[in-house]
């Protein structure tokens, strides 16, 4: 399979105020989010990426924009509701410091995978929606451009989350573990028996790793002996992304 690079949108003025924005309209970035989102673009152009997907509200659309620019090739911007924000129901507008002294507010910390927001989505459904969705596009990444694609998906926080904690196979009660900051970048490679996780909530570390080698082009699929070399772990946690010794 591919591999999936996560980006959380940039900081917005919802963000500043301690406003849960959810799925409102008009909600941009502000100054230090372009700046984020440019400069995670600048972070993305050392790669190839072959697909850019935003969820469809307006600061996911803004911060893909500024990584197609960074692009070297043309790169052409899909947006996909799968990938939109959890759906949080009246919950919307309302600022955090309000919401944290209703009674649902411990069981969104505590057992978010019981948790159905008023007049909302349920944090169940945002997993199996987000999850579908990614796995969706990453086979096509895969069958289109080869296993050892990359490929650039911009949503939110809470489905960010959400996406790792089912890649790391964490129960959804424990996902409020796991912090994705505004523009950080995070990264699953999906094989046939289990996904890796590469990075979470990297804010500078050097992404050009990710780049893979040239490879021979091979006739056909790729073999089942190969497919499940992938899949394997190495025990011992093997040299990492460069056979190159360290210093």
């Amino acid at each position: 399979m591919a591999t999936l690079i996560l980006v959380r949108h940039g900081r917005t003025s919802a963000n500043v105020a301690g406003v849960l924005a959810g799925r409102s309209p008009g909600v941009h970035l502000d100054d230090a989010g372009r700046e984020q989102a440019r400069h995670v673009g600048e972070r993305l152009s050392a790669l190839s990426v072959a697909r850019l997907v935003t969820g469809p509200l307006e600061r996911t659309v803004e911060t893909g924009r500024a990584i197609a620019r960074a692009q070297r090739a043309e790169l052409r911007l899909r947006r996909d509701r799968g990938l939109t924000e959890c759906g949080y129901g009246t919950w919307t507008g309302r600022a955090i410091k309000d919401l944290a002294k209703e009674p649902l507010w411990r069981s969104v910390q505590a057992h978010p995978s019981g948790v159905t927001f008023p007049d909302g989505e349920s944090m169940a459904d945002m997993v199996h929606r987000a999850v579908a969705t990614v796995r969706l596009h990453d086979s096509q990444v895969a069958d289109e451009h080869g296993s050892d694609a990359l490929w650039v998906a911009v949503s939110h926080g809470d489905v960010i989350k959400a996406i790792l904690a089912d890649a790391l196979g964490l129960h959804l009660d424990q996902f409020q573990r796991i912090v994705v900051d505004p523009a950080s970048v995070s990264v699953v490679r999906y094989t046939a028996h289990r996904p890796f996780v590469l990075h979470v909530n990297d804010h500078g570390n050097d992404l050009s790793g990710l780049q893979p080698p040239p490879r021979k082009r091979r006739r056909g699929r790729r073999s089942a002996a190969v497919a499940e070399a992938d899949s394997d772990a190495v025990p011992g946690g093997g040299a990492g992304p460069s056979s190159t010794p360290a210093a």
